[in-house]
């Protein structure tokens, strides 16, 4: 095998979302059948974590797989990202018994600014870092700003996932397999508020609105489901998304590395550039095609309904609201 490998590292990779990832990873899930991968594996700097990331470290070993070429575990920032190509921030503090979004934001701001630096102290110059880790675009907002040098346009957080969860109602309530469904944007916070836009979204080429014709439900159930789909797993559960969520963060970086089927798009929250009026500078879920030279763009020119627009921008003020709570560390 002659492709240099990929170093891509992970935090929190001890963690249920890592143990659905990595291997997937290692098997060319995320980067095609052909590209080797050098794995960097971070977890926090405790016994039991680490020791439990040495047992993931050798069920890697047991898989042979043969794209992974290496494999490096640590609990140090400078090791874990030193000359990574991709930086996957997947490990944060959960929400607690009482807690509120704000002070979850509060918890895990610290983490992100540590990591910011130390990808841009020690990853390549063109490292691209995806934020999975709640509140994962405020997250990645953090992690961007202090990364002092890197482009904030190679920052990016997971709305894939929620795409994946709206097109598989739709194409339930439509009676057709999930592929059927196209076109599907997440706009604004992977959070409650989050829009999952049936509007624009098509079935079999056709729209959405014109094969599922039940507005009540699009308007009401739908988007309520999708919005609340983490929490209904963590009550059938009793813990949070991990196999689905990991997926979803395949099919992201896939999404970013691989040209967009023409005429469709996928959902990346990616830093604002004004486009639909969400304010510059916000890391927001918006429509985006990747072109055959391998770069992001926002789709332009999607009709919005005042329907759409006040969901939207419900969103974007949470947004706002969670750029003030952590103003002291953006710089």
């Amino acid at each position: 095998m002659t492709t240099t490998p990929i170093r891509v590292a992970v935090t929190g990779a001890a963690g249920q979302i890592g143990y659905a990832l990595l291997p997937r990873i290692a098997a060319g899930g995320m980067f095609g059948p052909d590209q080797p991968v050098i794995l960097h594996m971070i977890e926090i700097p405790a016994e039991k974590p680490m020791e439990a990331l040495r047992g993931v470290a050798m069920e890697l070993e047991d898989c042979a797989f043969p794209l992974l070429q290496d494999m490096v575990c640590t609990s140090d920032l400078d090791e874990g990202f030193a000359d990574v190509d991709w930086a996957l921030l997947v490990g944060a503090k959960p929400r607690g018994p009482g807690m509120e979004r704000n002070d979850l934001i509060k918890e895990n701001g610290p983490i992100f600014t540590g990591q910011g630096k130390a990808i841009a102290k020690n990853a390549k110059g063109s490292c691209r870092t995806v934020v999975v880790g709640n509140p994962c675009n405020t997250n990645a907002l953090i992690a961007a700003a202090n990364a002092e040098g890197m482009p904030n346009t190679q920052f990016t957080a997971m709305t894939r996932l929620d795409e994946n969860r709206a097109k598989a109602q739709l194409a339930a309530k439509a009676g057709v397999h999930h592929t059927q469904v196209t076109n599907m944007t997440i706009w604004g916070n992977h959070s409650a508020t989050q829009y999952p836009d049936f509007e624009n979204a098509k079935i079999g080429g056709k729209r959405a609105t014109d094969v599922v014709t039940d507005r009540g439900w699009l308007e009401g159930e739908f988007i309520k489901t999708v919005q609340q789909r983490g929490a209904a797993i963590i009550k059938a559960r009793g813990l949070s998304s991990a196999l689905s969520a990991a997926n979803g963060l395949v099919d992201h970086v896939h999404d970013l590395v691989t040209p967009t089927p023409p005429g469709d798009w996928r959902s990346v929250a990616l830093c604002s550039d004004g486009s639909y009026g969400v304010p510059e500078g916000l890391i927001s879920s918006f429509p985006v095609s990747v072109d055959a030279k391998g770069e992001c763009k926002i789709v332009t020119g999607i009709s919005l309904t005042d329907f759409g627009q006040e969901k939207i921008a419900a969103s974007v003020a949470e947004l706002e609201h969670e750029r003030s709570v952590i103003a002291d560390l953006l710089g």
